[in-house]
Formats: C-alpha cells, sequence, structure tokens
C-alpha cells in the first residue's frame, strides 16, 4: 500500500471536465495536484496550468504507476469508472471516484475485493451528502428531533437541453442507462443515509420524451425490513429543474428545496408537530452562500486517508444503489451492463 506523509497527500485527476476542475479546485492546503490526466489532451493542459507544478497528460497508466501518487479523483464517463479505480486500487492508490461508480455492481464488487487486498480506501462521490440543508437534515436526524422515522419522498429533475439525447449519457454502453442511474443515483443514495437498506424494491423505469435508448424517468417505491418507505421519482422531462426531499418522523417533518443555481434556493423547513396537532412550529432557513459540498467531501475523502477508515458513502453504499438500478432496469425491460447493453427503445 502506498503510504501517504503526514503533511501533505499528492492527489492525481483523472477526467478533467467540469466536474474533475470543481474536485481539483476544492483540494484544500494539504493536497497537491501532480498530474491532469485525459484522453484530450487540450482539457488536461487547461486544468493542468491552474495548479502550479501539476503536468498534464493523456497517459493514465503511467499517473498510477508513479509511486508519489497516494490518491486518484476519478471523473470520467461512466464506462471508463470502474476500469481506472479498480487500476487505480491495484496500483495501491486511494480513489475518489464520481457516482454512479460502475455501469454494473459487479464492477464494484470486483474493486471492493482488490481495495480488500491493498487496503485503498474508495470514496464514491455523492456530494449531495455534504449540501448544507443534507447536513443539517442529518444533525436534526440524529437528535431525535423527528421521532421514529415513517417514510421520505423525494424528487429530482431536470429539463435536458436541445440534443440532450444524442449526448452520451443517452448512450447505454457509455452511460449504462438513463435518469435513474444519473440523477436517480443520489436519491436512492440519500434514501439508505436516511432509511437504511431496502431489501424490497419496486418501481419501474420508462422513455415518455427523449428519442433514446434509455429512460428519462424512473418511480421508485424502496422499503426497509421496518417497512419505512422511501418513494422517489427521477425525470429530465421536469422542464423547470427541481429537488425536492421530504423526511417524515412521527414527530416532526423535514422539507428540503431547491440545491443553488437553476435549481433554486436550498433551504430547509422544519415542521415541528405539537401536542394538540393542528398547524405545526415551522422554521424555515435558507442557504444562500456557494455550494461548498465538493470541498467538504474532498476534506472527508482526505480524512479517510488518514485516519484509515472505511468511507461513507464508500464501496458498500455504491454496491447496493447499483443493485437498486439493475433491478429497477430489469424489471422495466432495460437490458444492464452484465446482460450486454442494447438498449430498449421505444
Amino acid at each position: 500500500m502506498n503510504r501517504a506523509p503526514t503533511e501533505q497527500l499528492n492527489f492525481a485527476v483523472v477526467g478533467c471536465g467540469a466536474i474533475g476542475r470543481k474536485r481539483v479546485l476544492a483540494l484544500g492546503p494539504g493536497a497537491s495536484l501532480r498530474y491532469a490526466c485525459d484522453l484530450e489532451a487540450t482539457r488536461a493542459a487547461s486544468l493542468a496550468q491552474l495548479v502550479p507544478g501539476c503536468q498534464a497528460t493523456t497517459d493514465a497508466q503511467m499517473v498510477l504507476a508513479d509511486p508519489a501518487v497516494h490518491a486518484v479523483i476519478i471523473s470520467t464517463l461512466n464506462a471508463s469508472l470502474a476500469p481506472l479505480t479498480l487500476a487505480a486500487v491495484r496500483a495501491g492508490k486511494h480513489v475518489l471516484v464520481e457516482k454512479p461508480g460502475a455501469l454494473q455492481a459487479a464492477q464494484l464488487r470486483e474493486v471492493a475485493t482488490a481495495a480488500a487486498k491493498t487496503g485503498a480506501r474508495v470514496r464514491l462521490g455523492y456530494n449531495h451528502r455534504f449540501h448544507p440543508a443534507l447536513r443539517q437534515a442529518r444533525a436534526l436526524l440524529d437528535s431525535g428531533a423527528l421521532g421514529p422515522l415513517m417514510f421520505l419522498r423525494g424528487r429530482y429533475g431536470h429539463g435536458g437541453r436541445k440534443g440532450y439525447d444524442r449526448e452520451w449519457r443517452a448512450d447505454p454502453a457509455l452511460s449504462g442507462g438513463g435518469e435513474l442511474i444519473d440523477q436517480g443515483v443520489h436519491l436512492i443514495d440519500l434514501a439508505g443515509w436516511i432509511l437504511g437498506d431496502f431489501p424490497r424494491v419496486e418501481g419501474h423505469a420508462t422513455t415518455y420524451f427523449w428519442d433514446m435508448k434509455v429512460d428519462d424517468n424512473a418511480f421508485l417505491s424502496l422499503r426497509t425490513a421496518a417497512g419505512q418507505t422511501a418513494w422517489l421519482h427521477v425525470s429530465c422531462t421536469e422542464w423547470k429543474n427541481l429537488f425536492s426531499l421530504e423526511i417524515y418522523g412521527r414527530d416532526a417533518k423535514i422539507a428540503i428545496d431547491g440545491l443553488g443555481g437553476s435549481y433554486g434556493p436550498e433551504r430547509l423547513t422544519f415542521y415541528k408537530m405539537l401536542p394538540q396537532m393542528g398547524p405545526p412550529e415551522t422554521t424555515v432557513t435558507e442557504y444562500p452562500a456557494n455550494d461548498d459540498s465538493w470541498r467538504l467531501e474532498i476534506e472527508a475523502f482526505q480524512a479517510d486517508i488518514r485516519l484509515g477508515r472505511e468511507p461513507a458513502p464508500g464501496l458498500r453504499e455504491g454496491i447496493r444503489t447499483l443493485e437498486i438500478v439493475e433491478q429497477i432496469y430489469r424489471q422495466s425491460g432495460y437490458p444492464v451492463a452484465d446482460d450486454g447493453i442494447e438498449g430498449k427503445g421505444k
């Protein structure tokens, strides 16, 4: 295992698009970026020039072979995530890999086997957990303010853009699926973070609008062993971008709306049930500041490495999320990666 010094972690980023850039800009003073790697040399060079001493390259194998690199950020198209993560883990590198981490759960299981041998830590990039409203919700849940949890309801969607059905996300060989594996995995991850595992999975995915072989809407009903339900809908026919997550306990409710930017102001509303019932006691908190979830997530990853702790969300959560995605796709007639992706088409 490539042990990192306590004073500094040396990073590389593979995939220098918008998300890779966000990750690099979120690196704190305790980390350095040695390589910016991308199949497009100009994109790698554009990112490398932002960081003194960073080398641009198109050769991922060279990056992974450098013993001075302790950790790798992988932010490529979905189809490349798992192969690159596996290669990095086998080379003894810690990895922060973007969601969904793979095209299928089996690929992440292979990564988990390799990570167990090398001691590499692998964090899945689910930055929504680090949004301020979600952090506040977590604190309220942990305090017991909601009482026993009953169910949650989540909606997440965008409206695409002209030509969206000809982009890489519409190609099942590159994406692994449509809206469910794109934004849907965020909702599944948050639901599991709040309610726990879901042994009962029901729902369907479908293509209503876009001319593509992957889904543009998915509807899920997930149930815990205790019967708590996560009721989720994701859509890329949501003509006005939307994020909404409502968490219901016996004593109170949390409603989170917006993520900033085109999704609208991020706010958390806490509804506390009164002894006499009727209208609840209501507290609204808004978060107008810039999104700091990327910085907080990279800090958590660095702490995973320094403390030798298991990341959360890590491979276990990533595998379970993809298992749910695969189950919904199979139930809906969409082939998944290990079935040989051909696409459904409608």
